[in-house]
């Protein structure tokens, strides 16, 4: 997967994520849109970090909603000491031309759980009513 260039990133309590899509494939005769998407997640912090966890949501312009509620990444529980990275990628089928995936990551750090929130990122062909309106 050859994500784009423009990634969007969020920094929350010294944990940065990085995230970005790029559309796969097309089928137009059953309008599905099947969408990769990237995520970096580095740890600017003194401590090591566990990531547990995934709150994830798509929202098309036609009002279908999607979610991706799970513990781990493709069965991974990873943990960041200081200046380490984790990167992730998967795929989002979408029955639209445009929508947005936005969450959050559940960590653990210090014996607690909180919730680090993703930047909110466009999955979009340019095609749909969204971008009609706008234009």
């Amino acid at each position: 997967m050859s994500v784009a260039d423009d990634l969007v990133c969020l920094k929350t309590d010294g944990i940065s994520i990085s995230v970005g899509s790029v559309l796969v494939d097309n089928d137009n005769a059953e309008n599905d849109y099947m969408w990769g998407y990237y995520m970096c997640v580095e740890n600017d912090t003194a401590s090591r970090i566990k990531l547990i966890g995934k709150n994830w949501n798509i929202t098309d312009d036609k009002g279908n909603r999607y979610n991706d509620s799970s513990i781990g990444f493709k069965g991974e529980l990873p943990e960041l000491e200081p200046g380490e990275f984790f990167e992730y990628t998967a795929y989002a089928p979408v029955k639209s031309a445009d929508a947005v995936l936005y969450g959050s990551c559940q960590i653990q750090t210090e014996g607690k759980n909180k919730d680090i929130k993703i930047p909110t990122f466009s999955l979009s062909t340019g095609k749909g009513s969204w971008n009609k309106v706008v234009n």
